[in-house]
């Protein structure tokens, strides 16, 4: 939920404001006169581990026939990188 708050109120009451942000999610338009000069809101979280599963279920799936030509692929560039000969990192 958005709320409209002017700037002397945020400053009065600064530290109720961020435990709103912080502990309810609440979203402020901050305002000088009429004017939004700013936005409080809580800051964007990444995802949980425990939502990988959800993720992956979303996403799009090979057709069988993509699938196999993507194995094709794979095996084909690991024969030919098991082919080249190694360089050592320590030369120029």
């Amino acid at each position: 939920m958005t709320h409209d708050v002017s700037i002397t109120d945020i400053s009065r009451h600064f530290s109720e404001f961020l435990n709103r942000v912080a502990y309810k999610g609440e979203h402020f338009l901050l305002r000088r006169g009429k004017t939004v000069i700013a936005e409080l809101k809580p800051a964007p979280r990444g995802r949980r581990l425990g939502d990988l599963p959800v993720l992956f279920k979303s996403l799009p799936r090979l057709s069988d026939t993509d699938a196999k030509a993507f194995s094709r692929d794979l095996q084909k560039a690991k024969r030919a990188l098991s082919r080249r000969k190694l360089k050592s990192p320590w030369e120029s």
